[in-house]
Order: structure tokens, then C-alpha cells, then sequence
């Protein structure tokens, strides 16, 4: 499996692994439906939900293995 990194953008991770998303909507994250989605990267995304950039992508990759 590929590692996400903070430069992936929402649709990046979305079109990688759709069961990702539950992940980002655990966090508040519903952003995957909001076409900054296709441009915004998680670091982006997580500055705008006050989100812990480091923590976010621990739970992605964890998941995506």
C-alpha cells in the first residue's frame, strides 16, 4: 500500500481508497463532497478544521493498511 502524505489532496485519497472517507468524517471532515476537494490538500484541510495534520495521517495510514 501507498503511503498518504500531507500533499494528497482530498480526491487523491478518495479515488485511492474510498473506505478512507469514513475516516476523514470522523474527524469532521466532510469536505470529500466540496469541490475544494479536488485542489485542497489534507495539510490544507486539516489547518482549516483545526485538525492535527500528524494525527490525522497516523489514523489514514493505519487504515489503509
Amino acid at each position: 500500500m501507498e503511503e498518504i502524505t500531507k500533499d494528497w489532496t482530498i480526491l487523491d485519497i478518495a479515488n485511492y481508497n474510498e473506505d478512507l472517507l469514513d475516516v476523514l468524517a470522523g474527524f469532521g471532515m466532510h469536505c470529500f463532497t466540496c469541490p475544494l476537494s479536488q485542489m485542497e490538500t489534507l495539510e490544507e484541510a486539516c489547518m482549516a478544521h483545526g485538525l492535527d495534520l500528524d494525527f490525522v495521517l497516523k489514523k489514514l495510514n493505519e487504515e489503509n493498511k
